[in-house]
């Protein structure tokens, strides 16, 4: 059975909603730009994420393959979705950017992203 939860940007101008499994495992990323925005990925199927508010906020980031989508609030700078290259069917939401309150219990996995293609190939052969 799936929770929902809720959360967005720093200013509230993002707000999203999302049905998550109760003990998700998130992804703590390396990579340099995880790293340095603190992002902790909950994988998010398309159907099952609601973009609720501030869609014309977001700005758009791409760098080396240009396949991940980084979504930025405009206002604030904050990252708390985005469409990542190795989830196509998937939006990564920030676990730090969700309200307080939701009682998941998750499991984190590091993920070597500084190594993404040796760490994408290990990553599928476990899917």
């Amino acid at each position: 059975m799936k929770i929902r939860v809720f959360g967005g940007c720093h200013c509230g101008a993002v707000r999203f909603e999302a049905s998550v499994e109760p003990a998700p495992a998130l992804l703590d990323c390396n990579c340099s730009i995880c790293r340095g925005n603190g992002h902790l990925h909950l994988f998010v199927l398309h159907p099952d994420f609601t973009l609720m508010s501030g869609e014309a906020m977001l700005s758009s980031y791409k760098f080396g393959s240009e396949q991940a989508d980084h979504l930025f609030c405009a206002r604030c700078g904050i990252k708390s979705f985005y469409q990542p290259r190795s989830h196509t069917d998937c939006w990564s939401v920030n676990y730090n950017c969700l309200d307080e309150g939701h009682d998941l219990q998750p499991v984190i996995n590091k993920f070597d992203g500084r190594n993404w293609e040796k760490s994408k190939a290990e990553l599928n052969a476990t899917d």
